[in-house]
């Protein structure tokens, strides 16, 4: 007998969810810690204490909701995402997946099946990177991806902490109690919209997510000299601005001459000092996000860009300082789950395809401590991190129910 899931509370509250932001609708913008971030929590928290799950929050904000299971002691099943947002996001990134992970399990409890192992929802803190300039801090903290070291070292744009925003929160407790315990978890499964084109462009209802690409980041500063735009003749300028022109350049060549679909590399921030139109740059800050499903691939890329910033710095006269804000490894789902998710979306009737996530999410981090797989449901034109981002009902249902069905089937 098939899991019976509600989809009209699911989304109910999807739109309950969206209003809590900072702007006003279609956009969400919803930071971690911020009023409307603590306010969705509180939210969220009444409706799963509402239904009878057990809840409990750890020392950064990470919640775990949890449904029982009759063998309490083996290690949990576990799903979840993440409810901040971006400013000017939609309402479906992340979100589907803690709701659609809440529907789950009430819909498993309400069945009266038994399941054996103990399923747990976790809504990570902060999957987006807006205050802090890390993505995925809560799944880094929880799986010792990240020291506790930043407790202090992350702040926020205006100097404020970790430690200072998460305990005004009222988020208690050492950065090392964040640290899941070994063998937590038996497994994790995220459900997200794909945030990309193919599912819809295909009308396949189901994606079941085989490789995770890893980003590298990476902080360029070039120095040259500044100078009238008018009294400096042209062959005796270091204009920084045009040497951060040739490294944006040979960014986008590093990527594209290994010739494989995987590997993407983009310059997403360009800082120009003095900045004024009749200003020689003096200098120029870059920020490059380089990602692949292999990582020896994407660190060839990374080692061409280090070449490529040591030419320019010779051929200008400027100077070149390269920083790796960090370089996470790419991450694979289990064969296993892979197979879990395929039977339940077959048994539901569903068409799946298997596909890459080129995104990253906390899964990526996940996959350190525990088995992984992600289900992907399509989202309107592949877009996602806009006020039009959008998933149809039907879809998120569709979703939701393989979920379910997943958790169900791994819980035994």
């Amino acid at each position: 007998m098939a899991i019976q899931i509600n989809s009209d509370r699911l989304l109910r509250e999807l739109e309950i969810l969206a209003a809590f932001s900072d702007v006003p609708p279609p956009a969400v913008t919803r930071v971690v810690y911020s009023d409307a971030d603590m306010n969705a929590r509180a939210w969220f928290v009444d409706q799963c204490k509402a239904v009878g799950l057990r809840v409990r929050a750890d020392a950064i904000g990470n919640i775990f909701v949890r449904l029982q299971g009759t063998a309490p002691d083996l290690p949990a099943i576990a799903t979840g995402s993440h409810i901040d947002a971006i400013p000017f996001a939609g309402k479906y990134d992340g979100t589907v997946g803690v709701l659609g992970g809440l529907e789950a399990l009430r819909a498993i409890r309400e069945s009266g099946l038994r399941v054996r192992r103990s399923i747990e929802l976790i809504i990570f803190t902060a999957e987006e990177p807006t205050r802090f300039g890390i993505g995925c801090f809560g799944s880094r903290l929880l799986t010792g991806a990240l020291p506790v070291s930043a407790d202090e070292s992350l702040r926020d744009s205006e100097g404020r902490s970790l430690f200072e925003l998460r305990t005004s929160a009222g988020y208690q407790g050492t950065i090392e109690s964040v640290l899941l315990p070994n063998n937590s978890y038996a497994g994790f499964v995220e459900l997200h919209i794909e945030q990309g084109p193919l599912l819809e462009q295909e009308q396949i209802p189901i994606g079941i997510v085989t490789d995770i690409a890893a980003p590298a980041g990476l902080r360029i500063s070039v120095e040259g000299e500044g100078g009238h735009a008018g009294a400096v003749l042209m062959p005796y300028r270091k204009d920084a601005l045009c040497a951060a022109a040739e490294i944006v350049l040979a960014i986008e060549r590093s990527a594209l001459t290994t010739e494989e679909i995987d590997t993407c590399a983009t310059v997403g921030k360009c800082e120009i000092f003095p900045g004024a139109v009749n200003s020689i740059p003096s200098k120029v800050l870059l920020e490059a996000d380089v990602r692949d499903i292999n990582e020896n691939r994407r660190n060839h890329v990374l080692s061409e860009i280090r070449r490529a910033c040591s030419e320019v710095a010779a051929a200008r006269g400027v100077s070149i300082s390269l920083e790796t804000v960090n370089a996470d490894a790419p991450a694979k789902s289990s064969p296993q789950i892979i197979k879990t998710v395929a039977d339940a979306a077959h048994e539901l009737g569903l068409h799946y395809k298997k596909m890459v996530s080129r995104a990253y999410h906390d899964s990526l981090f996940m996959s350190q401590i525990t088995e992984i797989c992600m289900i992907f449901i399509p989202c309107k034109g592949g877009v996602s991190h806009r006020p039009d981002e959008f998933a149809s009902a039907h879809d998120i249902a569709n979703g939701t129910r393989v979920l379910a069905e997943t958790l169900m089937r791994l819980a035994q």
